[in-house]
């Protein structure tokens, strides 16, 4: 048979979030302009514009870098 631990009730365990403030302010402006990106690829003149082959496909890559970013770094102070 399996024995069962024995636990305190009467610890508390402070519990913290992964990601602090300034992550998630991050992580929001990354994905305003991940939906910026689409939103330059909108559109059914020139599919083959400038703004839809080159520039929002770029937007929205610099949105996940920042995306990508908001999730590594680390606050400050730790």
């Amino acid at each position: 048979m399996a024995k069962a631990k024995k636990t305190e009730t009467n610890t508390s365990v402070k519990q913290e979030f992964i990601f602090r403030k300034e992550n998630y302010m991050w992580m929001l402006i990354g994905l305003g302009v991940i939906v910026l990106g689409f939103i330059l690829m909108y559109g059914k003149e020139d599919i083959y514009d400038f703004r839809k082959t080159t520039l929002a496909p770029i937007v929205v890559i610099a949105g996940f870098v920042i995306e990508i970013v908001a999730i590594m770094k680390k606050p400050k102070g730790e």
